[in-house]
Protein backbone atom coordinates (compact mmCIF):
# COMPACT_ATOMS: atom_id res chain seq x y z
CA UNK A 1 0.00 0.00 0.00
CA UNK A 2 1.29 3.33 -0.93
CA UNK A 3 1.69 6.48 1.27
CA UNK A 4 -1.82 8.38 1.53
CA UNK A 5 0.01 11.70 2.89
CA UNK A 6 3.51 13.75 2.40
CA UNK A 7 3.42 14.79 6.14
CA UNK A 8 3.36 14.29 9.69
CA UNK A 9 -0.07 16.09 9.99
CA UNK A 10 -1.88 13.31 8.43
CA UNK A 11 -3.76 11.64 10.82
CA UNK A 12 -1.64 8.46 12.33
CA UNK A 13 -2.91 4.77 12.47
CA UNK A 14 -2.28 3.43 16.08
CA UNK A 15 -2.83 -0.19 17.57
CA UNK A 16 -3.05 0.01 21.17
CA UNK A 17 -3.87 -2.10 24.50
CA UNK A 18 -2.57 -3.46 27.17
CA UNK A 19 0.68 -5.77 27.20
CA UNK A 20 0.18 -9.57 25.85
CA UNK A 21 -3.04 -8.23 24.44
CA UNK A 22 -1.29 -9.17 20.43
CA UNK A 23 -0.54 -5.82 19.51
CA UNK A 24 2.88 -6.82 17.96
CA UNK A 25 1.69 -10.26 16.32
CA UNK A 26 -0.88 -8.03 14.74
CA UNK A 27 0.74 -5.35 13.47
CA UNK A 28 3.46 -7.55 11.97
CA UNK A 29 1.09 -9.52 9.99
CA UNK A 30 -0.66 -6.02 8.64
CA UNK A 31 2.57 -4.25 7.87
CA UNK A 32 3.85 -7.46 6.00
CA UNK A 33 0.24 -7.61 4.32
CA UNK A 34 0.23 -3.46 3.53
CA UNK A 35 3.55 -2.46 3.20
CA UNK A 36 3.44 -0.46 6.48
CA UNK A 37 6.62 0.64 8.48
CA UNK A 38 6.55 0.16 12.46
CA UNK A 39 6.92 2.94 15.10
CA UNK A 40 7.48 1.54 18.41
CA UNK A 41 4.91 3.14 21.19
CA UNK A 42 6.81 1.48 23.93
CA UNK A 43 8.84 2.82 26.83
CA UNK A 44 10.57 0.10 27.37
CA UNK A 45 11.60 -1.34 24.25
CA UNK A 46 13.53 2.32 23.36
CA UNK A 47 16.25 0.69 25.67
CA UNK A 48 19.18 -0.76 24.14
CA UNK A 49 19.97 -4.46 25.54
CA UNK A 50 16.65 -4.87 27.67
CA UNK A 51 15.02 -7.63 24.57
CA UNK A 52 13.69 -10.09 25.96
CA UNK A 53 12.02 -9.22 28.67
CA UNK A 54 10.21 -6.00 26.62
CA UNK A 55 8.93 -8.72 23.78
CA UNK A 56 11.24 -6.59 21.57
CA UNK A 57 11.28 -7.57 17.96
CA UNK A 58 13.65 -10.00 17.05
CA UNK A 59 15.68 -8.91 14.21
CA UNK A 60 14.23 -11.73 11.53
CA UNK A 61 10.89 -9.66 12.29
CA UNK A 62 12.96 -5.98 11.99
CA UNK A 63 14.14 -7.36 8.88
CA UNK A 64 10.42 -8.57 7.58
CA UNK A 65 9.19 -4.99 8.75
CA UNK A 66 11.01 -1.48 9.32
CA UNK A 67 10.59 -0.50 12.90
CA UNK A 68 11.61 2.96 14.50
CA UNK A 69 11.41 3.91 18.26
CA UNK A 70 13.28 0.66 18.99
CA UNK A 71 17.03 0.79 20.62
CA UNK A 72 17.18 4.73 20.36
CA UNK A 73 18.09 5.03 24.42
CA UNK A 74 20.60 4.09 26.50
CA UNK A 75 19.96 2.34 30.11
CA UNK A 76 21.41 4.81 32.13
CA UNK A 77 19.81 7.71 29.65
CA UNK A 78 16.40 9.38 30.88
CA UNK A 79 14.60 9.45 27.93
CA UNK A 80 11.10 10.89 28.30
CA UNK A 81 7.59 10.48 26.33
CA UNK A 82 8.97 14.72 25.10
CA UNK A 83 11.80 13.06 23.75
CA UNK A 84 9.72 10.47 21.88
CA UNK A 85 7.35 12.19 20.24
CA UNK A 86 9.83 15.06 19.13
CA UNK A 87 11.31 12.12 17.18
CA UNK A 88 8.33 10.61 15.87
CA UNK A 89 7.37 13.63 13.21
CA UNK A 90 11.06 12.81 11.65
CA UNK A 91 10.47 8.80 11.19
CA UNK A 92 7.07 9.08 9.99
CA UNK A 93 8.87 11.65 7.24
CA UNK A 94 11.43 8.98 6.35
CA UNK A 95 8.26 6.11 6.38
CA UNK A 96 6.35 8.04 3.74
CA UNK A 97 9.40 9.56 1.62
CA UNK A 98 10.15 5.80 1.64
CA UNK A 99 6.93 4.81 0.00
CA UNK A 100 5.15 3.13 3.25
CA UNK A 101 2.67 4.08 5.29
CA UNK A 102 3.77 4.92 9.34
CA UNK A 103 1.80 2.25 11.62
CA UNK A 104 2.35 3.17 15.44
CA UNK A 105 2.18 0.47 17.88
CA UNK A 106 2.36 0.05 21.58
CA UNK A 107 0.83 0.34 24.93
CA UNK A 108 2.46 3.19 26.75
CA UNK A 109 -0.45 5.66 27.15
CA UNK A 110 2.34 8.49 28.14
CA UNK A 111 3.56 7.63 24.83
CA UNK A 112 0.63 8.79 22.86
CA UNK A 113 -0.79 11.25 25.27
CA UNK A 114 2.77 13.68 24.56
CA UNK A 115 1.84 12.78 20.70
CA UNK A 116 -1.38 13.45 20.35
CA UNK A 117 -2.93 15.99 23.55
CA UNK A 118 -1.09 19.04 24.36
CA UNK A 119 2.05 19.26 26.02
CA UNK A 120 4.20 21.80 27.88
CA UNK A 121 7.64 22.46 28.48
CA UNK A 122 8.15 20.87 32.00
CA UNK A 123 9.68 23.78 34.68
CA UNK A 124 13.65 23.57 35.50
CA UNK A 125 14.05 21.67 38.99
CA UNK A 126 17.11 22.48 40.64
CA UNK A 127 19.44 19.88 39.62
CA UNK A 128 20.75 19.12 43.61
CA UNK A 129 17.22 18.76 44.77
CA UNK A 130 16.27 16.82 42.31
CA UNK A 131 19.25 14.18 42.12
CA UNK A 132 18.63 14.16 45.91
CA UNK A 133 14.77 12.86 45.42
CA UNK A 134 15.62 10.99 43.12
CA UNK A 135 18.11 8.77 45.47
CA UNK A 136 15.57 8.91 47.92
CA UNK A 137 12.54 7.85 45.90
CA UNK A 138 14.93 4.68 43.65
CA UNK A 139 15.00 3.00 47.55
CA UNK A 140 10.86 3.32 47.78
CA UNK A 141 8.56 0.14 46.49
CA UNK A 142 6.71 0.64 44.20
CA UNK A 143 3.32 0.78 46.00
CA UNK A 144 5.29 3.41 48.20
CA UNK A 145 6.20 5.22 45.19
CA UNK A 146 2.42 4.92 44.01
CA UNK A 147 0.92 5.92 46.73
CA UNK A 148 3.14 9.29 47.12
CA UNK A 149 1.68 10.13 43.96
CA UNK A 150 -2.10 9.86 44.46
CA UNK A 151 -1.60 11.61 47.64
CA UNK A 152 0.47 14.63 45.89
CA UNK A 153 -0.84 14.58 41.93
CA UNK A 154 -4.21 12.06 42.36
CA UNK A 155 -4.30 12.02 38.24
CA UNK A 156 -0.84 10.58 37.29
CA UNK A 157 -1.72 7.60 39.73
CA UNK A 158 -2.40 5.25 36.79
CA UNK A 159 0.56 5.60 35.27
CA UNK A 160 3.81 3.61 35.64
CA UNK A 161 6.64 3.91 38.02
CA UNK A 162 8.73 6.48 35.86
CA UNK A 163 5.21 9.09 35.95
CA UNK A 164 4.84 8.34 39.13
CA UNK A 165 8.25 9.75 40.48
CA UNK A 166 8.48 12.55 37.38
CA UNK A 167 4.81 13.62 39.36
CA UNK A 168 6.26 13.87 42.94
CA UNK A 169 9.87 15.56 41.66
CA UNK A 170 7.42 18.20 39.86
CA UNK A 171 4.99 18.33 42.94
CA UNK A 172 7.29 18.51 45.53
CA UNK A 173 10.13 20.97 43.72
CA UNK A 174 7.94 23.47 42.26
CA UNK A 175 4.76 23.39 44.14
CA UNK A 176 2.68 22.90 41.49
CA UNK A 177 0.86 19.22 39.96
CA UNK A 178 2.22 18.05 36.76
CA UNK A 179 -1.04 17.40 35.61
CA UNK A 180 -2.27 20.93 36.43
CA UNK A 181 0.54 22.29 34.39
CA UNK A 182 -0.29 20.36 31.45
CA UNK A 183 -3.08 21.93 30.90
CA UNK A 184 -2.53 25.63 31.99
CA UNK A 185 0.82 25.45 30.02
CA UNK A 186 -0.38 23.80 27.11
CA UNK A 187 0.81 23.77 23.28
CA UNK A 188 -1.30 22.75 20.04
CA UNK A 189 -0.06 19.67 18.39
CA UNK A 190 -0.62 19.25 14.13
CA UNK A 191 -1.14 15.06 14.46
CA UNK A 192 -4.49 13.00 15.15
CA UNK A 193 -4.77 9.89 15.36
CA UNK A 194 -7.17 6.89 14.72
CA UNK A 195 -7.49 3.62 17.37
CA UNK A 196 -7.34 0.09 16.75
CA UNK A 197 -7.80 -1.32 20.81
CA UNK A 198 -6.70 -4.81 21.03
CA UNK A 199 -8.22 -6.48 24.45
CA UNK A 200 -8.79 -10.52 24.52
CA UNK A 201 -10.55 -9.85 27.77
CA UNK A 202 -10.65 -12.32 30.62
CA UNK A 203 -8.44 -14.27 28.50
CA UNK A 204 -5.28 -11.89 29.02
CA UNK A 205 -4.39 -13.62 32.19
CA UNK A 206 -3.29 -16.71 31.25
CA UNK A 207 -2.08 -15.14 28.06
CA UNK A 208 0.57 -13.10 30.46
CA UNK A 209 1.46 -16.23 32.23
CA UNK A 210 2.60 -17.94 28.81
CA UNK A 211 4.63 -14.57 27.96
CA UNK A 212 6.45 -15.28 30.78
CA UNK A 213 7.21 -18.97 30.57
CA UNK A 214 7.86 -18.36 27.13
CA UNK A 215 10.52 -15.34 28.04
CA UNK A 216 12.28 -17.19 30.63
CA UNK A 217 12.72 -20.54 28.48
CA UNK A 218 14.21 -17.69 25.47
CA UNK A 219 16.98 -17.03 28.13
CA UNK A 220 15.55 -13.78 29.77
CA UNK A 221 17.36 -14.77 33.28
CA UNK A 222 20.53 -14.73 31.35
CA UNK A 223 19.90 -11.81 29.75
CA UNK A 224 19.46 -9.84 33.21
CA UNK A 225 22.53 -11.64 34.72
CA UNK A 226 24.38 -9.99 31.32
CA UNK A 227 22.89 -6.28 31.77
CA UNK A 228 23.62 -6.94 35.94
CA UNK A 229 27.12 -7.29 35.16
CA UNK A 230 27.62 -3.96 33.04
CA UNK A 231 24.59 -1.95 33.52
CA UNK A 232 24.09 0.21 37.18
CA UNK A 233 21.40 -0.86 39.44
CA UNK A 234 20.34 2.69 39.44
CA UNK A 235 19.58 3.20 35.97
CA UNK A 236 15.90 3.61 35.29
CA UNK A 237 15.76 0.92 33.00
CA UNK A 238 15.35 -1.50 35.63
CA UNK A 239 12.42 -0.37 36.17
CA UNK A 240 10.69 -2.19 33.10
CA UNK A 241 8.12 -5.12 34.36
CA UNK A 242 10.13 -7.82 35.56
CA UNK A 243 13.64 -6.58 35.26
CA UNK A 244 14.27 -5.57 38.89
CA UNK A 245 12.85 -8.56 40.09
CA UNK A 246 14.77 -11.12 37.86
CA UNK A 247 17.81 -8.88 38.38
CA UNK A 248 17.44 -10.66 42.41
CA UNK A 249 16.76 -13.87 41.17
CA UNK A 250 20.48 -13.49 39.32
CA UNK A 251 21.63 -12.67 42.58
CA UNK A 252 20.17 -15.00 44.80
CA UNK A 253 17.82 -12.87 46.35
CA UNK A 254 14.61 -15.22 44.96
CA UNK A 255 13.84 -18.01 43.75
CA UNK A 256 13.03 -18.24 39.82
CA UNK A 257 9.78 -19.66 40.94
CA UNK A 258 9.30 -16.96 43.24
CA UNK A 259 10.47 -14.35 40.98
CA UNK A 260 8.33 -16.00 38.22
CA UNK A 261 5.43 -15.65 40.45
CA UNK A 262 6.30 -11.82 41.07
CA UNK A 263 6.36 -10.91 37.37
CA UNK A 264 3.46 -12.61 36.35
CA UNK A 265 1.65 -10.46 39.01
CA UNK A 266 3.45 -6.90 37.99
CA UNK A 267 2.41 -7.88 34.51
CA UNK A 268 -0.99 -8.33 35.60
CA UNK A 269 -1.21 -5.17 37.72
CA UNK A 270 0.81 -2.79 34.46
CA UNK A 271 -1.97 -4.82 31.97
CA UNK A 272 -4.93 -3.72 34.47
CA UNK A 273 -3.38 0.14 34.67
CA UNK A 274 -3.42 -0.13 30.74
CA UNK A 275 -6.69 -1.67 30.26
CA UNK A 276 -7.75 1.57 32.88
CA UNK A 277 -5.75 4.55 30.69
CA UNK A 278 -7.26 3.11 27.25
CA UNK A 279 -10.92 3.01 28.85
CA UNK A 280 -10.70 6.39 29.82
CA UNK A 281 -8.38 8.22 27.49
CA UNK A 282 -9.61 6.90 24.47
CA UNK A 283 -13.48 8.07 23.34
CA UNK A 284 -14.85 8.73 20.46
CA UNK A 285 -15.57 7.62 16.60
CA UNK A 286 -12.24 7.23 16.07
CA UNK A 287 -11.75 4.30 18.08
CA UNK A 288 -12.28 0.66 17.53
CA UNK A 289 -11.86 -1.62 20.22
CA UNK A 290 -11.49 -5.55 18.88
CA UNK A 291 -10.42 -8.71 20.51
CA UNK A 292 -7.61 -10.01 18.51
CA UNK A 293 -8.69 -13.47 19.05
CA UNK A 294 -11.63 -13.10 17.38
CA UNK A 295 -12.45 -15.12 13.55
CA UNK A 296 -12.74 -12.15 11.79
CA UNK A 297 -9.83 -10.07 13.81
CA UNK A 298 -7.35 -9.44 11.06
CA UNK A 299 -9.91 -8.82 8.29
CA UNK A 300 -11.48 -5.77 10.35
CA UNK A 301 -8.14 -4.96 11.30
CA UNK A 302 -6.93 -4.49 7.58
CA UNK A 303 -10.41 -2.85 7.14
CA UNK A 304 -9.73 -0.37 9.48
CA UNK A 305 -6.04 0.58 8.30
CA UNK A 306 -7.16 1.25 4.91
CA UNK A 307 -9.86 3.47 6.27
CA UNK A 308 -12.70 1.14 5.55
CA UNK A 309 -14.07 0.63 9.19
CA UNK A 310 -13.81 2.86 12.11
Amino acid sequence: MSSTGDSAVDSLSVVCGPTASGKSALALRLAGLTGAAIISADSRQVVRGFDIGTAKPDPAERALVPHYGIDVAEPDERYTAADWAAAVPGWVESIRAGGRQPLVVGGTGFYLRALFSPLFEEPALDPARRDALREFLAGLSPTTVREWCAALDPDRASLGRAQHERAIEVALLTGRRLSELHVVHARATTLTARYLVLDPGPGLAGTIVERVDRMLASGWLDEVRSLAARIDPAARAWTATGYDTLRRVAEGGLTLEQGREQVIVATRQYAKRQRTWFRHQLAGERVLRMDPGAPDAFERAVAWFQGKEN
